[in-house]
């Protein structure tokens, strides 16, 4: 689990984060949603260490990050897998490579166990075989699923996704959405997923926060999402005809079966 508490992040006058205070449930996917500018990406670069916040903790199973010392700070990343809006493979390496580049910085095991780890989770992505692909020979979807297998190489506790649908055809992000969906409840990890894409949303958030203007505004799972009464989470939901359209066959799907 991932406990937020407090946690404020400004940037010369602007603050960006306002004395936020959430929890990020393991085994779960939490979903963290908002319009540009609501502070999403700043929440998500505190979490993870690349900022740094003015006030606050961010508590990894109890621990503070904030206050951890670099030896301890260094051995928590090693238990974090992140993967990037663009999958950020280096083109210059093959899948295989790209996947067994946290192993090499990380570990000091064999190489016949670091290859036994890439071959593992290139199965689990059903990307079997393709080790000695380079980057430019294979798909978006395919990279994307490389970027997965690269950032659970490492058996980490907690997974954070950026966007990890963008750049995607519908299709082939529903089969993104299930991968990591599956992945988190099968390692039991604290999976946080930061996205605009409510398709994604309603397929897999065991745990929603919606955040506007630098607060949490709203949390709850996909579910609640319809019966919510908070305006601007409406506003933000259901600004698409498809979405509306979703949520009168939902609720009219619930009244049915509430006869």
């Amino acid at each position: 689990m991932i406990e937020i508490k407090n946690l404020k992040k400004s940037f010369a006058e602007k603050t960006i984060l306002h004395d936020v205070s959430l929890t990020m449930d393991t085994g779960k996917c939490n979903l963290i949603i908002g319009s540009s500018g609501s502070g999403k990406t700043v929440l998500m670069k505190c979490l993870v260490g690349l900022f740094a916040p003015d006030n606050g903790s961010i508590l990894y199973d109890d621990l503070d990050m904030i206050s951890m010392s670099v030896p301890e700070r260094k051995e928590l990343r090693q238990k974090i897998g992140m993967l990037f809006q663009g999958s950020a493979l280096f083109d210059s390496m093959t899948v295989e490579q790209n996947i067994k580049f946290p192993l090499d910085m990380f570990t000091n095991i064999r190489h016949r166990e670091k290859m036994k780890k890439v071959n593992e989770v290139l199965d689990r992505v059903n990307l079997k075989g393709a080790n000695n692909k380079f980057p430019s020979e294979i798909s978006g979807g395919m990279k994307k699923r490389v970027g997965i297998a690269r950032s659970i190489v490492l058996n980490p506790k907690y997974l954070f996704c950026d966007e990890p649908n963008s750049g995607l055809d519908p299709q082939t992000s529903l089969l993104i959405d299930e991968l990591i969906h599956d992945i988190t409840h099968e390692y039991n990890m604290t999976t946080v997923i930061n996205t605009h894409d409510m398709n994604s949303v309603m397929g897999m958030g065991d745990k929603v926060i919606y955040m506007y203007m630098g607060q949490k505004q709203w949390e709850g799972n996909n579910k609640e999402l319809f019966y919510a009464k908070d305006e601007k989470l409406a506003e933000f939901i259901f600004a698409t005809d498809f979405m509306r359209e979703a949520k009168e066959l939902h609720l009219q799907h619930g009244n049915k079966e509430q006869v």
